[in-house]
């Protein structure tokens, strides 16, 4: 099996968005609402809005194929603070996971934000993903506040910012 490591273009738009359903209701069901998946779903994964992100300068989207088929993707983009990247998004298709491919993508993304400069790599989990807060915390983040965002239509992301310290 290979591992392939890739920029998303514009043709990986409606495949990006697809494996995003997919992960969210595997993860979310129990966590947040039906109503609340739906409604980011709606917001973060139109098609205009991805392929508007796919063209700022400071953000990156990257896919992992394996053998040819998507099996994950992360997008990061520098933060207002200097020294800073945020890990945005990153999902891994729920029967590849376990299987490295979100730490392969989190070492690519940390590679990229040294690149960049930074010296810290954030990103915001959901205070109720226990899952994915053990995988952070397995990679080296640590919680570094406790947020609660109102994100519209009487919707709140309750999450943890979590930090890790790059070398």
């Amino acid at each position: 099996m290979s591992l392939k490591i890739s920029p998303v273009t514009d043709a990986d738009v409606e495949a990006i968005a697809a494996l995003a359903h997919i992960v969210w209701q595997d993860t979310y069901p129990g966590i947040i609402t039906q109503a609340q998946i739906d409604f980011m779903l709606e917001q973060r994964y139109d098609p205009r809005r991805l392929l508007g992100e796919l063209a700022m300068p400071d953000v990156w989207w990257d896919k992992a194929t394996l053998d040819g088929e998507l099996v994950a993707f992360t997008s990061s983009l520098l933060t207002a603070t200097p020294g800073e990247m945020k890990l945005d998004r990153i999902y891994v298709d729920p029967t590849r996971q376990r299987l490295g491919l979100g730490g392969r993508l989190i070492a690519h993304v940390a590679q990229r934000a040294l690149a960049q400069g930074c010296q810290t790599l954030i990103l915001a989990v959901n205070k109720r993903n226990e899952r994915a807060i053990a995988a952070y915390r397995k990679h080296g983040f640590v919680v570094r506040q406790a947020v609660c965002v109102d994100i519209g239509n009487d919707f709140v992301m309750d999450d943890f910012i979590m930090a890790r310290l790059l070398r």
